[in-house]
């Protein structure tokens, strides 16, 4: 009897957790479908807002490059002063940067003496990567510095390797032949071709990978700041570092009699250099918020589209004439980037899945 009865209570207590443990296990499924369903729900609508945005976003992403490539090619056109063009893009971001700050459009960063000494070579290295640029813009056509800026990830694949020991591989290394021949086409059969402009462009394109390069030797995988105060501050940094190169090299060409005198409007230069510095800083800041909405790989296949669209558009705008050699230098350049890009966007989905 005394048996029956501790079997009796062993099989109660042990049907009450079953029971237990089944309902656990219905609640979880019935709170996990509650979360597919709200997550679907909000999939579909917020799905396309999320689309929407984003298309909006590279939209202005065009939209600001396209302008500040005409207007400060309009401005160093007539104007020779890629150092005063160079300070006064910095010293428009720097103000936008600190109104986004004061604002609280965008919280503010704690800046330290340790952070400013850590940044402060990236910020010289930019200062010279956006000086080079301009420099080359005022000496060649907008579409042949793009052109030529397309050898960006060449320069990216050897200083990495050099400098970080990232050993590129062979699909890596057959993307960059066509990128390299497209350039070499576009610059034998380029009608507005100079050396200065082409080493200044070539320049820009060192500069801009080193900077990447320095960024991760400097940084590593830390993260003190988000990507639009790490630029805001680096705006400010190089604005600072630019101003007295801009005051002994070129101040005094602003003077409103210096410019007149040279039988040139100064409504006009002062209005196309103010409105390229306001494009030039409102493109990258889109830019960093794009790139925190989507991949590496997808930002860099948008960045080859809209070099694309700026070449098309300022060959249009300046009616730039070109060769059928030079656009198929130029097509082949570009369609090596874009290669270099599926590449790499493969070789990330590799190592995901190992």
């Amino acid at each position: 009897m005394k048996r029956h009865r501790r079997y009796s209570t062993y099989w109660r207590h042990h049907r009450r957790r079953a029971c237990a443990a089944s309902e656990r296990i219905r609640a979880r499924g019935a709170r996990l479908s509650a979360r597919a369903a709200a997550a679907g729900a909000e999939g579909e609508d917020g799905g396309w807002g999320r689309t929407l945005l984003l298309g909006s976003l590279f939209g202005l992403w065009y939209f600001f490059n396209i302008y500040f490539n005409i207007a400060n090619k309009q401005v160093l056109k007539l104007f020779t002063v890629p150092i005063s063009c160079t300070w006064l893009q910095f010293a428009v971001g720097s103000l936008l940067a600190l109104s986004m700050w004061t604002l609280r459009v965008h919280k503010a960063p704690k800046i330290t003496k340790e952070l400013v000494l850590k940044i402060l070579p990236l910020a010289a290295v930019h200062a010279l990567g956006n000086l080079l640029t301009n420099v080359s813009l005022g000496k060649v056509a907008v579409s042949f510095t793009h052109t030529i800026k397309a050898m960006e990830p060449f320069f990216s694949v050897v200083l990495s390797a050099i400098f970080l020991g990232d050993q590129p591989t062979a699909a890596v290394v057959a993307s960059l032949v066509p990128i390299a021949g497209g350039v070499a086409l576009a610059s034998a059969t380029e009608l507005s071709f100079n050396w200065a402009g082409f080493l200044a462009a070539m320049g820009s394109n060192l500069t801009f990978q080193s900077r990447n390069v320095l960024s991760k030797k400097i940084m590593g995988g830390e993260k003190p700041l988000d990507n639009i105060n790490l630029f805001s501050v680096i705006t400010i940094l190089a604005c600072l570092l630019t101003f007295p190169v801009m005051l002994l090299t070129e101040g005094f060409v602003w003077a409103p009699s210096t410019i007149t005198g040279l039988g040139l409007d100064l409504n006009f230069i002062v209005s196309r250099a103010l409105i390229a510095a306001l494009c030039f800083h409102s493109y990258q800041q889109v830019s960093y918020m794009i790139l925190a909405r989507v991949s590496p790989v997808t930002h860099s296949i948008g960045n080859c589209v809209k070099r694309v669209v700026v070449i098309m558009t300022s060959i249009l705008f300046f009616a730039t004439p070109v060769s059928k050699l030079n656009l198929i230098g130029t097509g082949l350049a570009l369609s090596g980037v874009a290669v270099y890009s599926q590449v790499k966007r493969l070789q990330g989905a590799k190592a995901k899945a190992a």
